[in-house]
């Protein structure tokens, strides 16, 4: 949804306020959030949208026993140090789901938590959200959706980002003889305004954008016809942006210092590159939404939920970073 994210943005609350829907109770979602949160230094006040069973097991099985509430409003979170407030509005009964395995009844919640948290979001009563590990055979098994793509809200794109690296590509799961139909300069065009205003927002100025080719050594028709001219086009509006850059070379570039993001012209080609490089501590941002909206890049792990032995660094990165978002400051870069 581009126009929704068109403006400069909701004005910030002094503490700002972040959801983190818990994602499949039966996965390590409820885990990975549980210890992030109870690792504490927060700057902002945090809220977990779904089964406060499945986030009291979590944290029993971590071997943790931080006070957990439950809340009706966003309103209610305290934000006292060390506390963890749970919006559960009762929709899942904990005999409806077993650890470790997809179920239906897992797969509807998950659906109805991102819908409220979806909702609070546009209303301005959280200021971000963020989206615990899903399992797809959880939400396929509830009918209500064909693809973990159909959770995507409408027009807008996954910025990866690690310690090292970002990413955002024009188009994420398509088969590679359809990638080439869709670099056109107008896709390619609006990514970079879109990348830049956004940036911009969150608190980088003047972003340098690297634009990667399609072809190896970005020497093809794509890159004449559509990539170049694109990027001609968004920096005579007076963006930072350089391409069409060999894309085997332009990650590395990036690594280096040169770049501030790199624009990839499809999934894989930018997401080889971040998973090589660095993939724990790193998140997944939607940008073309008027609100922080962030999640993990990896999956429920059911084979080893219940255990209290997931890695939540991903999750703690993720809550990082939407802090730093909301406040204005830019991108989250480690603790000093």
């Amino acid at each position: 949804m581009r126009g929704a994210g068109e403006g400069a943005g909701k004005p910030r609350r002094e503490q700002p306020l972040i959801a983190t829907v818990i994602g499949d109770p039966a996965g390590i979602g409820p885990e990975v959030c549980v210890k992030a949160l109870a690792a504490g230094n927060h700057a902002a006040r945090h809220l977990l949208i779904g089964s406060i069973d499945a986030v009291r097991f979590a944290a029993a099985a971590s071997g943790i026993s931080p006070p957990i509430y439950q809340v009706e409003t966003p309103d209610e979170v305290s934000g006292a140090v060390g506390e963890i407030a749970v919006l559960d509005h009762g929709s899942l009964a904990r005999g409806a789901w077993d650890i470790g395995q997809s179920g239906a009844a897992s797969g509807r919640a998950v659906i109805e938590w991102i819908r409220l948290a979806e909702q609070l979001a546009r209303n301005g009563e959280i200021d971000g959200w963020i989206m615990a590990p899903v399992d797809s055979q959880s939400l396929k098994a509830s009918g209500e959706i064909s693809s973990i793509d159909d959770l995507q809200p409408a027009g807008t794109y996954l910025l990866r980002v690690s310690p090292s690296l970002r990413i955002v590509p024009i188009t994420e799961h398509i088969s590679i003889a359809e990638v080439p139909g869709t670099v056109s300069a107008a896709a390619v065009s609006s990514l970079i305004g879109l990348v830049d205003e956004t940036f911009r927002r969150w608190g980088v100025n003047a972003p340098r954008i690297g634009v990667a080719g399609l072809n190896p050594h970005a020497m093809g028709t794509e890159e004449v016809r559509e990539i170049a001219p694109a990027v001609e086009r968004e920096r005579a509006a007076g963006r930072r942006v350089e391409g069409p850059v060999s894309p085997d070379s332009i990650f590395r570039l990036a690594m280096e210092g040169r770049y501030d993001v790199v624009v990839s012209m499809y999934h894989d080609q930018g997401q080889i590159a971040l998973k090589t490089a660095a993939f724990e501590g790193a998140c997944t941002i939607y940008i073309g939404l008027d609100y922080v909206h962030l999640t993990v890049p990896h999956g429920s792990a059911m084979e080893i939920a219940g255990q209290g032995i997931a890695q939540h660094a991903s999750m703690a990165s993720a809550m990082k970073m939407a802090e730093s978002l909301c406040f204005g400051r830019g991108f989250y870069a480690g603790d000093d």
